[in-house]
């Protein structure tokens, strides 16, 4: 049987495949992150005062619109993708959300801030930390993830090992964005993408061992 007869096949199940696909990839989602919150919470904590910052600091609230906007487009690709009949195409521009968001971020930095500050802002205080944390928060989500995408019949082994590296990123950004002590805007361009990338690679490398049927 041809590659497309059979992928014709398993599309005319969708009806029986899709929900249960969706629903192992959202639970696996679930029980990844709530693994690596209680990581998180067990050896890092959130900040002090982190209620009034979510409600004084606009800097601080940033950090979680731009994580989410990187997690959120990275879930609704992922199951789309765990699908054989999913054209990722026409999706991809969800992926464009989070650098959007986070160049609009620097560029209000960059005309709050005088000159001679930025430098100082983008190195930040935390930032090794940062590049050891995010990767370290990713792995239980990825795992979960990658088991997830392996019940389904994906098409594009690597995207989908990439997307789910980069979904596994947005939610340990998330959660030591909770953390972080580095609220600005530049922070965030130089540290948290180095680990968002590195994840995405790990998820590609993945995908494309694991993910190929």
């Amino acid at each position: 049987m041809r590659t497309e007869d059979l992928i014709k096949a398993i599309s005319a199940d969708a009806k029986s495949v899709e929900p249960p696909i969706a629903q192992t990839l959202a639970i696996a989602v679930g029980v990844g992150t709530l693994i690596s919150a209680l990581v998180f919470f067990g050896m890092f904590g959130v900040r002090d005062h982190f209620m009034d910052l979510m409600t004084s600091s606009v800097r601080f609230v940033f950090k979680f619109v731009l994580t989410l906007s990187i997690a959120i487009p990275a879930f609704v690709l992922a199951r789309g993708l765990a699908r054989p009949d999913f054209n990722p195409g026409k999706r991809l521009w969800l992926l464009a959300l989070g650098p959007a968001v986070m160049l609009a971020g620097i560029l209000f930095e960059l005309m709050a801030l005088p000159a001679e500050a930025w430098r100082s802002k983008m190195m930040g205080h935390n930032a090794i930390f940062c590049l050891i944390v995010i990767p370290l928060l990713s792995l239980t989500p990825l795992a979960a993830i990658i088991y997830a995408l392996r019940k389904g019949a994906t098409t594009h082994p690597v995207l989908a090992g990439a997307v789910g590296g980069l979904l596994s990123a947005g939610i340990a950004a998330t959660l030591y964005a909770a953390h972080c002590p580095d609220d600005s805007p530049l922070f965030l361009a130089a540290w948290y993408t180095i680990g968002v990338v590195v994840m995405t690679g790990v998820g590609a490398l993945l995908g494309s061992r694991m993910l190929r049927w």
